[in-house]
């Protein structure tokens, strides 16, 4: 399935997405969201949602410097998981970095999350792990 990748300043669908499918893993690791953080953070990125149907089904944030495009954030909803969906989001990416003439995609992920297994289909790897997270990377061509 192919969403729609639109451009969306709705930070309060973002933080709900988030919040939802992250908290078993807060939960997990003793960690607790912060809302100034997320507020600080929202402002720098490049945000997008993923829409099927005329709804919103995911959540893609982005930004980059001189030496990679990252994936600050990749969340999509229980239901439509499995579905491409998230695929769909890095492809995307992948593209965007190439627009921008930048040719590393990096990430960060938490150790039990089972998304790790996407980003190593995707040909990420890697790179290190510290406090519970992977930090992950991929090269362009």
């Amino acid at each position: 399935m192919t969403p729609f990748i639109l451009p969306t300043s709705d930070k309060d669908f973002a933080e709900q997405l988030i919040r939802q499918n992250m908290s078993g893993y807060y939960d997990q690791l003793d960690m607790h969201w912060d809302s100034a953080l997320f507020d600080s953070e929202w402002r720098t990125l490049e945000s997008y949602q993923l829409v099927i149907n005329a709804h919103p089904v995911g959540l893609l944030c982005i930004n980059q410097d001189t030496e990679a495009c990252y994936i600050r954030e990749l969340q999509i909803a229980p239901q439509w998981r499995r579905q491409g969906l998230g695929t769909a989001a890095i492809h995307y990416t992948v593209d965007r970095a190439r627009k921008l003439g930048i040719d590393t995609l990096r990430l960060r992920v938490f150790c039990i999350n089972p998304a790790v297994a996407l980003y190593e289909r995707m040909g990420f790897h890697i790179r290190k792990t510290e406090d519970n997270t992977h930090y992950m990377q991929r090269r362009i061509f």
